[in-house]
């Protein structure tokens, strides 16, 4: 089969791989009809995330049809049904899964020995993603082989297409977990830093559970613009002081909570201090991520308010404020996402008709302009925002 596969720093091919086969009783094979690129790949393009290796498959994002089910998957899952595959890997029985802590199921990461040194406590296995998480091989592919596949699935009614039902394996939920995560109250002026996809779901997941205002922080016009119409007060902050903007757009007390949907490659114009020193101990490998939106959110945001942070961090970061962050009283909440959490109701909404988070699309592609499309998003060209493959 074709697949998008890794070789090393910004080198994604599209290579002919070995076919997936059934491995245990509980995997299904599926045939992907979608898969997307996330901002989560381009780390994995940059090589900021350790623990990859050339013959990777990539892809963390995709549906299909299942067309092969292992014995002990039989009762839940049948040949011809259409599923998306959240990103994360989760056995639905252990201690974890019981408490709907899906992202850090205890038994799904196959390298968790491995994991437990690096993190403390290993996570669950991700698709597509870091040998840290499993080394699973990920949906930018023709066919996927889905492991734990009797858990490990969201079916799709037959009034969905793929666009309205794919990003329910990450995106969406990513956005509205990051929203749950600042118990929004009617009063609540929410700020979200960085408009791109995680980020535009964010700002709509806000306005859906109540928010009274959210403020969207970018420097794109494409994705201020997509911003806008979702109901968000844009701020470019390439041309306005984020903090000036801030204070007066919420009266001088700052929001009330701070969505960080940018994670650990902050671009921010070269005059800020702290950019500066980020960069040059990124050079020095003194430091991984670039922290600036961490840092900003915690000067501007309200005392006794919330930072939710669904943008990745891959390692280390310098300079944190960490006496303003424990004086001012802010709670901090971060974490994968617990995808299957939070899936029947957001698949009752898209069917409500109360979200479409097919709005994000900017291209679609065969499978084998992936790796130049790769390129594209990263570069923000052509006013990309989301890329939707179909293999």
């Amino acid at each position: 089969m074709r697949a998008l596969v890794w070789h090393g720093k910004e080198d994604i091919r599209c290579d002919t791989v070995t076919d997936p086969q059934i491995e245990d009783a509980r995997d299904a094979i599926v045939r992907v009809t979608s898969c997307a690129i996330c901002g989560s790949d381009l780390h994995l393009f940059h090589n900021f995330i350790p623990a990859m290796l050339p013959g990777d498959v990539m892809g963390h994002e995709m549906m299909g049809e299942v067309v092969e089910v292992g014995t002990a998957a039989k009762d839940a899952l049948k040949v011809g049904e259409r599923i998306v595959i959240p990103f994360t890997i989760i056995c639905g029985e252990c201690e974890q899964c019981r408490r709907g802590n899906f992202s850090v199921c205890e038994r799904t990461n196959r390298n968790k020995a491995i994991a437990d040194k690096v993190f403390g406590h290993g996570t669950a296995g991700l698709f597509g993603y870091t040998h840290l998480t499993g080394g699973y091989p990920g949906g930018q592919a023709e066919y996927i082989r889905v492991p734990f596949a009797d858990r490990t699935h969201i079916k799709v009614p037959n009034g969905l297409s793929d666009d309205q039902a794919l990003f329910l394996g990450d995106i969406l939920p990513t956005g509205w977990q990051a929203a749950i995560n600042c118990d929004i109250e009617p009063s609540d002026i929410v700020a979200v830093w960085g408009c791109g996809p995680v980020g535009q779901m964010c700002i709509r997941c806000a306005i859906l559970l109540g928010a009274a205002q959210v403020i969207a922080i970018d420097c794109l016009p494409e994705r201020l613009s997509m911003a806008e119409a979702g109901g968000a007060v844009p701020i470019d902050f390439k041309t306005e002081s984020v903090i000036e903007r801030l204070a007066e757009l919420t009266g001088g007390k700052g929001p009330d909570k701070c969505i960080d949907a940018t994670g650990l490659e902050a671009h921010v114009s070269m005059t800020h201090p702290d950019s500066i020193l980020d960069r040059g101990k990124q050079m020095m490998m003194l430091e991984s991520d670039r922290a600036h939106v961490l840092r900003e959110m915690i000067y501007v945001c309200r005392p006794a308010g919330v930072l939710s942070i669904p943008g990745v961090y891959s390692g280390l970061v310098d300079k944190m404020p960490m006496g303003m962050l424990m004086n001012k009283g802010l709670t901090v909440r971060t974490g994968q996402t617990h995808v299957n959490r939070w899936s029947d109701d957001l698949l009752r909404r898209i069917e409500e008709g109360q979200i479409d988070p097919s709005f994000v699309i900017t291209h679609t592609v065969g499978l084998e302009d992936g790796p130049e499309m790769y390129r594209v998003f990263r570069d923000k060209q052509d006013s990309c925002i989301k890329v939707v493959l179909k293999p």
